[in-house]
């Protein structure tokens, strides 16, 4: 019961928590960048032009943000670079697609967000690609 109740972490509690965030997040975001990536001939022009370049480029940017970089996340390789498209991706799916609707539409994205901005200032942890580069 002191454990559970108890503020002190130790560093291989951490590395298990934010490898479990990085396979979580990034696993279900993939998910997403599939049905886009298999679906890309269908939804190019249906697709948001948030870039102002048209909607393929836009599609093209969120597909990369989606899936590549959510396997890259996953993978813990190159995991703040990888995790920053993903972090304007839900900005984007957040605060235009869903008006900024944290508790409705727009709690997915808002979930995204939070779990790669996390990721971004802690980086991948010990279990990692990144880390194996790091020695």
């Amino acid at each position: 019961m002191r454990k559970l109740l108890s503020t002190k972490y130790n560093n291989t509690s951490f590395n298990i928590a934010i490898l479990l965030l990085r396979i979580i997040a990034g696993g279900l975001l993939m998910h997403h960048g599939y049905y886009k990536l298999v679906n890309f001939g269908g939804m190019k022009n249906k697709f948001m032009n948030f870039l102002g370049m048209g909607s393929t480029l836009s599609l093209t940017f969120a597909t990369f943000a989606e899936f590549f970089c959510a396997l890259f996340v996953l993978l813990g390789l190159f995991t703040r670079l990888a995790a920053i498209p993903v972090i304007i991706t839900m900005c984007v799916a957040l605060f235009k697609a869903n008006n900024g609707d944290f508790f409705g539409d727009g709690e997915m994205a808002a979930l995204y967000l939070g779990s790669f901005l996390v990721l971004l200032f802690v980086g991948p942890g010990r279990i990692s690609i990144d880390s194996m580069f790091g020695k």
